[in-house]
């Protein structure tokens, strides 16, 4: 079954671009596009796409309100937004807003092929580059947010603590399973158990959640962004 997009841009030869690129591919298909904030979460409610390709400035409505809005439906498509360097400061709002992962504008296509089937599984994607400024945002700010943590955050296993800060420093199953000498499934074991406990999506969120509870750090030791 073919994975179905949804391309918002308000920009036709931007949102022509990407379809052309998308359609291109066996396992996926353009279902709409949109050319902003408004049309796309109409058109996210009347499509059912599993992914939609959020652009961020837009007219009408922007992509981090409409973002909101479309992730806080019951079976909610995954939003993957796209994104240059002067809109980092828009882009920590849509990943808080529910986006699944942000990429840059003149990303590869392989990339952005690769993106989107990720997102669709459930997990995310994080440009690196546009990552480690974003990363910055926490280093040059007043701390953490809330340092005593919800009461959720006591549920965590020590390993599930551990794990949690690994994922915000930007490490993949892999690098967590080297780092702490267990398996990669005992990795994807606490991912999955911290996850369902803490009430978040995905990765992203519990990137957030990390460093605005000042479980990481950026700029010191483990933090690899």
């Amino acid at each position: 079954m073919s994975l179905k997009v949804l391309v918002v841009d308000d920009q036709g030869i931007v949102r022509a671009g990407f379809a052309a690129v998308i359609d291109a591919e066996d396992d996926m298909t353009v279902v709409g596009e949109a050319a902003d904030g408004v049309a796309a979460v109409r058109l996210a409610e009347d499509l059912s796409p599993d992914v939609v390709l959020m652009d961020v400035r837009m007219p009408e409505l922007d992509g981090i309100a409409a973002t909101r809005i479309i992730t806080a439906r019951e079976n909610a498509p995954r939003v993957l937004v796209l994104t240059t360097f002067d809109l980092d400061a828009y882009v920590f709002d849509a990943l808080r807003a529910g986006a699944s992962g942000f990429l840059l504008k003149d990303v590869h296509a392989f990339e952005l092929l690769q993106g989107i089937r990720v997102v669709a599984t459930g997990e995310s994607v994080l440009a690196p580059s546009a990552t480690r400024r974003l990363i910055s945002h926490y280093a040059s700010g007043p701390g953490p947010r809330n340092a005593g943590g919800p009461h959720e955050l006591n549920t965590l296993t020590a390993s599930q603590r551990n794990v949690l800060g690994l994922i915000a420093a930007g490490l993949n199953n892999a690098e967590i399973a080297d780092t702490l000498g267990i398996t990669v499934g005992t990795v994807k074991s606490h991912v999955n158990a911290l996850l369902r406990k803490l009430g978040l999506r995905d990765r992203v969120q519990a990137t957030i959640l990390a460093y605005d509870l000042g479980l990481a750090h950026p700029n010191k030791p483990g933090t690899h962004l």
